[in-house]
């Protein structure tokens, strides 16, 4: 056997010397066709491209004649959003038993989530989605709860562009035209758009077996990539098998901005099955809440004020913000959630201090809804604290275009102001001073910490969280920050964070010692 593999390796060698230059040679997703404008559909108008691939997947009667779609799934996405380290990302997983009903334009989802961020024994979640585009509710034993806008435009997605009524509804549409044609996974496709609620949308046909593998898209999201205003986003179709006649895809990719951010494989689809009214059924009060939601458009609100320190305020939220008043101006402490919320935020600062200049955003994470309202600080002109690590990140999310969603930033464009946090840094003098430290974590190594020497109050960015029994909602964070205050030699009475008020210092430290303490495992019933 040694022989043997001495004997081939140098052909390995050789093979694998030629590998890289002959995937570099291969066309790459998106790259342009050249020498026919459309392949596998030459001579034929785009209408009748599609009507070809309608056949390909088993024909129009079949599409049309699915009237009801039922199956599980399993998936994953990758939690860019996160405070964590950046690429490879963690990940949740998902695990679903779905009912969509066409011809009522309304769905059922039974959904099991494992969270890797859960504390021990919570990691997992189950909650049930009934929703049409108009409107949906999370069921549970206490009743049901509004659902968000993400799911909304996910039910719209599955009704309208899922491989069930994507061609027919190209097919339909009164503006189909051809798109220039793409390499797609090496092979060349046709490429053919219409418009689907103002929203135009490319459906790549693959040259030779002319079956739909993708759509293409670019749009806002109502979920965490609301941050990145106009993102690419491309749906890749796969693992084709023949269900009841119909050639239909059961792995779907979501690629955005060119990241593969979620994959679903589906398992055992059933159409034209049963359906039980009573699944569907859902409070139409509570559903019509959740298309009244504002989704990461939040308003910047002032009623829940508290006084740190004089010239130190906190406005509470689901995302707190600090005001630091200093000698030579205001710090903002966060530009979280939206441009408009820092709108308000800024807004503020104005009427509170007026003409007091604000000297700089104190931008402490790198998850996007933490820094979401950075572009409308760097729009003001306001130079932004951003961590060394962070700075990649954040010149990307102010670059991002929102064409379709115009903010200030967009319509006025700036260059940012950027002030790098590589180590300690202090800002200001006299009693609101504040000093600025790295945390260098294993999770917290994308944050840092806000320390208040006269005050003896440290904000700790996004680690501070406790549950409704009191407890740590994630002891690995707040023991990092321990560590990194003990690094640093801080003097620390009160603790408060992005999700957390003034916390007293020796109870997280006795939250910790819980946390740290063996404890029997906890069983089931």
């Amino acid at each position: 056997m040694e022989r043997r593999i001495r004997r081939a390796l140098p052909a390995l060698l050789a093979l694998a010397a030629v590998a890289p230059s002959f995937a570099a040679s291969l066309p790459q997703d998106g790259d342009a066709v050249k020498g026919t404008a459309h392949p596998g559909c030459d001579h034929a108008d785009a209408k009748a491209c599609v009507e070809q691939a309608i056949a390909a997947m088993g024909g129009r009667q079949r599409l049309a004649g699915i009237h009801e779609a039922s199956y599980e799934s399993m998936g994953h996405a990758v939690l860019a959003e996160q405070s964590y380290r950046q690429q490879p990302f963690i990940t949740s997983y998902e695990r679903d038993q779905v009912t969509v009903d066409f011809d009522k334009q309304r769905l059922t989802r039974a959904v099991h989530v494992t969270w890797p961020e859960s504390d021990p024994h919570t990691e997992s979640v189950d909650v049930t989605l009934v929703a049409t585009p108009q409107g949906g509710v999370y069921r549970s034993k206490a009743g049901d709860s509004p659902c968000g806008l993400s799911d909304l435009d996910d039910t719209a997605d599955t009704l309208a562009l899922g491989p069930e009524r994507l061609l027919l509804n190209a097919a339909a549409a009164p503006d189909l035209h051809y798109a220039p044609s793409q390499w797609l996974r090496a092979t060349p496709h046709s490429v053919v758009e219409f418009t689907w609620h103002g929203t135009p949308v490319k459906v790549l046909l693959n040259a030779y077996n002319h079956l739909p593998d993708a759509l293409e898209r670019t749009r806002t999201f109502n979920d965490y990539w609301f941050a990145w205003g106009d993102v690419d986003q491309r749906i890749y179709f796969d693992d084709w098998h023949i269900v009841q006649g119909v050639v239909f895809p059961t792995n779907r990719i979501d690629q955005r901005n060119g990241m593969l951010y979620a994959s679903t494989q589906i398992f055992n689809p059933v159409f034209n099955a049963p359906v039980d009214d009573k699944s569907f059924a859902m409070d139409a009060a509570v559903a019509a809440k959740s298309a009244q939601s504002k989704g990461w458009n939040r308003i910047f609100s002032d009623k829940k004020r508290v006084e740190l320190a004089p010239g130190i305020e906190l406005y509470r939220g689901s995302w707190n913000t600090t005001l630091i008043k200093q000698e030579d101006g205001v710090l903002v402490l966060e530009a979280p959630i939206s441009p408009s919320y820092v709108q308000g935020v800024l807004a503020k600062v104005h009427s509170e201090y007026p003409g007091v200049p604000i000297k700089g955003v104190l931008s402490t994470s790198d998850s996007w809804p933490h820094a979401a309202g950075v572009r409308q600080a760097v729009a003001a002109g306001i130079p932004v604290y951003a961590l060394d690590l962070n700075r990649p990140l954040l010149d990307r999310l102010v670059d991002a275009p929102h064409r379709l969603q115009p903010d200030d930033l967009q319509n006025h464009p700036q260059a940012p102001h950027w002030i790098d946090v590589g180590g300690r840094l202090e800002l200001g003098h006299g009693a609101n001073q504040v000093v600025l430290y790295p945390l260098r974590g294993a999770s917290t190594e994308r944050q840092y910490m806000v320390y208040f020497p006269q005050q003896k109050l440290l904000y700790a960015s996004d680690t501070l969280a406790l549950n409704p029994d009191k407890t740590l909602y994630d002891p690995d964070l707040m023991y990092e920050v321990a560590q990194a205050v003990a690094r640093e030699h801080l003097q620390v009475d009160t603790v408060y964070a992005m999700h957390e008020g003034p916390t007293p210092w020796a109870t997280v430290q006795k939250l910790l010692d819980q946390a740290a303490s063996p404890q029997a495992p906890k069983t089931a019933g």
